[in-house]
């Protein structure tokens, strides 16, 4: 990566606006290689120079991966006038100005979110090319026990309201009853409101809805609803690797 002024090093990790930051300039709290530095348009190497703010080293990273656990209640998505959104749960975090969300989650949907600062990735995960699974657990209204999901494996199933046909997808059923049952399904596709609508087609409208698994990414279990962590470098690995970074 090439040099890039001191006061956009700062800002970009999230030490405040570029205004802000120029504070901390001013104030003498600012070194480069233990050398004060106090002018905004200097130049630091992100991955050479060493960058301390009042004697605490700023780490730079190109991109930065978490697995965040959505909660009910929020919109996928970096701002909404109206609406809660999923970064109000990153505000603290560094390079929060460039994190955004990987697809998208319905509001009332739970579970597995990617935010990222990395948009080629991001890109090729919600590409149809790359065929990324998405699984999720559902809870749904009424007994299933009757349906032929393995048809559906090879040709998908045709949303009358929407003229559509979905790409195959597959279902394991985990519990049935006349009141509810509960499956996991896969779809390979980000088509709004899929899962739901696939489940009505059929007849059975979804109660709850959690997703579970991104490709090869599968979601903490020990992440309660909001909390969130970076991604480790084998999960890092093996989620580029699913789509040949």
């Amino acid at each position: 990566m090439k040099k890039v002024r001191i006061d956009k090093f700062l800002a970009d990790f999230g030490l405040g606006s570029r205004k802000e930051v120029r504070k901390y300039l001013k104030q003498e709290r600012v070194t480069v290689n233990d050398q004060l530095v106090k002018t905004p348009s200097f130049h630091v190497h992100p991955h050479q120079d060493v960058v301390k703010v009042d004697d605490t080293v700023i780490h730079y990273k190109d991109n930065v991966y978490y697995m965040f656990n959505k909660p009910a209640g929020y919109i996928t998505a970096t701002t909404d006038e109206s609406m809660p959104t999923v970064m109000e749960f990153f505000t603290e975090e560094p390079y929060f100005s460039k994190l955004f969300p990987v697809g998208r989650l319905d509001i009332d949907t739970e579970g597995l979110l990617i935010i990222t600062t990395d948009g080629q990735l991001a890109h090729r995960l919600a590409h149809p090319k790359w065929e990324i699974e998405k699984e999720y657990y559902a809870v749904v209204k009424g007994d299933i026990s009757d349906i032929d999901f393995s048809r559906f494996e090879k040709e998908g199933i045709l949303l009358k309201k929407d003229k559509y046909r979905t790409k195959p997808f597959k279902v394991k059923v985990l519990s049935t009853s006349p009141e509810k049952s509960e499956i996991l399904i896969t779809v390979t596709e980000g088509k709004y409101h899929i899962v739901k609508k696939i489940m009505e087609e059929l007849g059975h409208s979804v109660l709850y809805l959690k997703r579970v698994r991104i490709g090869p990414l599968k979601l903490d279990e020990k992440l309660q609803l909001g909390e969130f962590r970076e991604l480790t470098e084998e999960e890092l690995k093996k989620l580029k690797e699913a789509v040949n970074l």
